[in-house]
């Protein structure tokens, strides 16, 4: 097989793994990114078992397992700390061979980053243009300049700039209907078991806690607030405090414990979008990855992982059609469309049942939990991560 050039638009999560993938395939890769530093967006991630078993192929396993939250139990309670339902993630994680690894976004990127290695890596550039034939595709850049390849990779998120041109149409991002407030805090046993992912749900909102680092002496959660509430609210750090204060008034202590202890300078303030599941994810000689495919609410988890197999699946179609392109473009479309349309819809659902846009619905899913034992949640989880390239 001969070695492709290619190039990646955007050093995100999505890009940095599609690009060490394709570099560990035997192709020449180069990655551009408008921005001048690359900047961690949000505290954290979920990195569930899927996306962990990618980076296990990719030889980033052992790093990332090492740096990443021991999370081994679930629990959720209500609003007043009354407990609903707390079980054991090992008949998960044994069922499909991979613990999860909540880590955070800054050391992910880190660890991505350095194995792609930075001078593949071209920072302060954007590409506003590209054209393609039978022959390649060229992309032209906000300085002037021009690059060729055999393919290109649009990796540039949820807001991309490139995504129209390859489908050959807009595509709107869709308010969810919640702002989440994000953050990491030292952990301790005052707001939550050391080893469990912990969420208070009520008034359709929701708290959560979860361990994000393998630093024993210095443990971390990853925190986040959920609040429905109309699109365009203001976004002041000096005011997020008072703000869940008043969004979280009469909560349980171990929240009020934490609204006090978050560093605001720290914390993101995001108001969830995601987009509608696209019929395609191919064009001719270019391919959509990561929040740029798939841009979706967070409530499943799946995001940075659906971006993680989006990398792995490029790269085997390539291998698999002996680098020709127009085959394995049509086979990444066929792997990918469907699998990554069906999360963002579950993600839409999930988001919409937790946030209350029905609350009858909300209603009923916190009674559910309180009868919960852990199969229905874990089975969900399970479902998703067996769906995906490396089962």
């Amino acid at each position: 097989m001969a070695a492709l050039n290619i190039l990646v638009v955007g050093a995100g999560m999505g890009g940095l793994t599609t690009a060490l993938a394709l570099q560990q395939a035997g192709h020449r890769v180069s990655v551009v990114d408008r921005v001048a530093e690359l900047l961690p967006v949000g505290a954290a991630i979920s990195v569930w078992s899927n996306g962990v078993k990618v980076l296990k192929r990719l030889g980033l396993g052992e790093a990332v397992e090492r740096v990443s939250g021991d999370m081994h139990h679930m629990r959720y309670a209500t609003r007043d700390g009354e407990l609903l339902t707390e079980f054991s993630l090992a008949p998960l994680y044994e069922a499909v061979g991979q613990r999860a690894c909540p880590i955070a976004r800054a050391e992910l990127q880190r660890l991505l980053l350095e194995a792609v290695g930075e001078h593949n890596v071209r920072l302060g550039l954007a590409c506003t243009d590209f054209e393609s034939d039978d022959e390649g595709v060229t992309a032209h850049f906000d300085d002037g300049s021009r690059q060729t390849a055999d393919l290109l990779v649009v990796a540039d998120g949820t807001h991309s700039r490139l995504r129209e041109k390859v489908l050959g149409h807009a595509v709107a991002r869709r308010y969810c209907g919640y702002v989440n407030w994000n953050v990491r805090v030292p952990a301790s046993e005052d707001l939550a078991p050391l080893d469990h992912w912990v969420q208070f749900v009520g008034d359709h909102q929701r708290v959560s806690l979860m361990p994000m680092n393998g630093d024993a002496a210095n443990p971390e959660f990853y925190c986040f607030f959920d609040v429905p509430l109309p699109a365009g609210t203001p976004s002041e750090p000096t005011r997020y405090r008072d703000e869940l204060r008043e969004h979280f008034a009469g909560w349980a202590a171990p929240v009020q414990r934490l609204i006090e202890l978050f560093d605001p300078a720290q914390m993101a303030r995001v108001e969830i979008h995601d987009i509608e599941p696209l019929d395609r994810l191919v064009g001719q000689r270019t391919a959509i990855v990561g929040d740029a495919a798939h841009g979706m609410a967070p409530d499943l988890g799946q995001g940075g992982c659906q971006a993680m197999e989006d990398g792995w699946v490029l790269a085997r179609v390539l291998e698999n059609a002996e680098d020709d392109i127009p085959t394995a473009l049509r086979a990444y479309d066929e792997a990918r469309v469907e699998r990554v349309g069906e999360i963002v819809s579950r993600a839409r659902k999930r988001a919409e049942t937790t946030h209350g846009a029905n609350p009858a619905a909300t209603r009923a899913w916190y009674a559910e939990l309180a009868d919960e034992d852990g199969s229905t949640i874990m089975g969900g989880i399970e479902k998703t991560i067996r769906g995906g390239p490396l089962g």
